[in-house]
C-alpha cells in the first residue's frame, strides 16, 4: 500500500489531505485539527475546548473535544500530537497558511531577491486564496485578518518584483488580485497604476486611477491621495487625470 505525504489545506477551503486526497472528517474534528493548523503549536486541552465551544459550559466543552479526538479518522491521528493537558500538530505536517506567510515574508523583505519559484503562477495562487472563507468562529476571524493585511502587503510587493523583471503581465495580476482583495486600498491601486506606467501604458494607467476616483468619491465621498495623483501628473499626461 503506498504511504502518501500528510498536508493541511486551509487556503480557499479546509481540508487534510493523504497526497492528492482528501481524508472524510466529522464537522467537529475539523475544527480541533484547523485551530491546532492557525496556531501552529501546542496549546492546552482546555484554552482550545474554549475557544473552539465557547457558548457552553467548561465541562461541556471538554466533553465536546474529548468527542472530537474520540473520532479522529485514522491519517488526522498522524498529524495531532494528543497529551493529557496538551493538544499540537506535528511539526513535520506541512500547512500551506505557513507557507504562504513564509513566502510573504520573502517577498517583504527589502534585503533580499526573491527566488523565481517566488515569482510564479503558484505563488500568486497562494497569495490570493482566502484563509477559511466559510468559517466565522471568533479565533478565525482574527487569523483571517492577520492573512488578510500580510497577503495584501506580498501581493502588492510581488506586482513591483514582477514589473521590475519586465513580466507586466503577471504584474498586474498580482496588483489585480490585491485590488479584488480590498477595492478601496490605495496603495493596491498605486501597484496596478505603476505596472501600467512601467509597461508604457499610460492610457491604461489614467483609466485605472479614474476608475478608482470614482469608487472612493461614491462609497467614501473623498479623493485619492495628492501622492497617487502625482504619481500620474507628469508632462503631458497631468491634464488627463479627469474628474470621472
Amino acid at each position: 500500500m503506498t504511504s502518501h505525504t500528510l498536508s493541511v489545506r486551509l487556503l480557499g477551503r479546509f481540508a487534510l489531505l493523504d497526497g492528492p486526497a482528501a481524508v472524510a472528517m466529522p464537522p467537529g474534528t475539523k475544527r480541533v485539527l484547523g485551530l491546532l493548523a492557525v496556531r501552529g503549536g501546542a496549546m492546552g486541552r482546555s484554552q482550545a475546548a474554549g475557544m473552539l465551544w465557547p457558548d457552553v459550559t467548561e465541562a461541556r466543552a471538554r466533553a465536546c473535544l474529548r468527542s472530537a479526538l474520540i473520532r479522529l479518522p485514522p491519517a488526522a491521528r498522524r498529524v495531532v500530537r494528543v497529551t493529557p493537558t496538551e493538544l499540537a500538530l506535528a511539526g513535520s505536517v506541512p500547512v500551506d497558511l505557513h507557507v504562504g506567510q513564509e513566502l510573504a515574508r520573502r517577498l517583504l523583505d527589502p534585503a533580499a531577491l526573491p527566488a523565481e519559484a517566488d515569482l510564479g503562477g503558484v505563488a500568486m495562487a497562494v497569495l490570493a486564496a482566502e484563509l477559511l472563507p466559510d468559517w466565522h468562529d471568533d479565533w478565525v476571524v482574527a487569523a483571517t485578518e492577520a492573512w488578510r493585511q500580510l497577503r495584501l502587503h506580498a501581493l502588492e510587493a510581488l506586482a513591483v518584483h514582477l514589473a521590475a523583471a519586465r513580466r507586466y503581465g503577471q504584474a498586474a495580476e498580482a496588483a489585480l488580485a490585491a485590488v479584488a482583495v480590498e477595492p478601496l486600498r490605495e496603495s493596491a491601486h498605486r501597484a496596478l497604476i505603476g505596472v501600467h506606467l512601467a509597461e508604457g501604458n499610460r492610457s491604461e494607467a489614467l483609466r485605472q486611477y479614474n476608475q478608482y476616483r470614482r469608487l472612493l468619491a461614491a462609497e467614501l465621498g473623498v479623493e485619492p491621495t495628492a501622492a497617487l495623483h502625482q504619481l500620474l501628473a507628469t508632462p503631458g499626461t497631468q491634464g488627463a487625470v479627469t474628474p470621472w
